[in-house]
């Protein structure tokens, strides 16, 4: 007798049990899913084996041209005497003084289109893109003397920004370059410096190339990193400080909605365990 009320007892039990294992395997689905959101504000990943570009092949220490530069144009003889209307911004008026002055506050600003090129008046389209400034002058100089006797052209790009993500969640500046060859760590200046989560060893300079984009790497958490950081950056060039990982606190946010979870399942297994049939 007892052993007939023993047998069905222990079968629903692992009927239970079963039940309850399934429970389980669908808990540790969850702990793996939400193990793979740790982080994951972590941006411009690279593996392992990734081949950054070579700092030795950044080129140039100046500033060069590239596409979407506003370029203020002024053109003058070898006297120092305004040539043409078109650097003024204002149809042609006397006034000296009164005039230089409005001359300074109306520059016409031309466009560096996509494809590199900037169209003047008089010469037409040049091709400015990769040009130094002092390239692009001395340009812009021997296209004009076929106009001019002995121009002389000063030039000035005047919306040169860059992107700095200093390493810091929720944090990202837009830095506007005053001068025409700022460093990398004149920007990380300009930007308060880097987070405190920030991960000074992993330094990365995105810069956009006729052949792509190019990724480069630095180490700035020593004195050896120095020289590195007195590279100049360029228009649009990225510049991302990775974040230190923060497994455990991130491990806790994530976990805390699957430790009450994990707590009821607990309840329940022990409800089903002790339950009389």
């Amino acid at each position: 007798m007892h052993a007939s009320i023993s047998r069905p007892t222990q079968s629903i039990r692992q009927k239970r049990f079963a039940e309850f294992k399934l429970l389980g395997v669908m808990l540790l689905a969850g702990l793996f899913l939400s193990g793979c959101t740790i982080n994951r504000d972590i941006m411009f990943k690279t593996g392992d084996g990734y081949d950054f570009a070579s700092l030795e092949d950044i080129g140039s220490s100046e500033y060069r041209i590239a596409p979407n530069d506003l370029i203020t144009f002024q053109l003058f003889s070898n006297e120092g005497e305004r040539l043409n209307q078109m650097t003024a911004g204002s149809a042609g008026s006397e006034g000296g003084g009164n005039q230089n002055m409005m001359n300074q506050q109306n520059q016409i600003s031309y466009l560096v289109r996509q494809d590199g090129i900037l169209e003047l008046p008089e010469v037409g389209d040049m091709r400015l893109e990769g040009l130094t400034i002092e390239a692009a002058e001395g340009l812009l100089e021997e296209a004009y003397s076929s106009y001019y006797n002995r121009p002389y052209v000063v030039i000035r790009v005047t919306n040169k920004r860059v992107l700095m993500f200093p390493g810091e969640s929720g944090r990202a500046l837009v830095i506007t370059l005053e001068n025409m060859n700022t460093s990398l760590l004149e920007v990380m200046a300009l930007a308060g410096g880097i987070g405190s989560r920030a991960n000074a060893s992993k330094v990365k300079l995105i810069r956009r190339t006729e052949e792509g984009n190019k990724v480069y790497q630095m180490d700035l958490s020593t004195v050896e990193g120095l020289s590195d950081a007195q590279l100049v950056v360029q228009a649009n060039d990225i510049i991302y400080v990775e974040p230190l990982p923060q497994l455990a606190r991130e491990l806790g946010e994530s976990l805390s909605p699957l430790t009450a979870l994990l707590s009821t399942f607990t309840f329940l297994y022990a409800f089903i365990i002790n339950t009389p049939n």
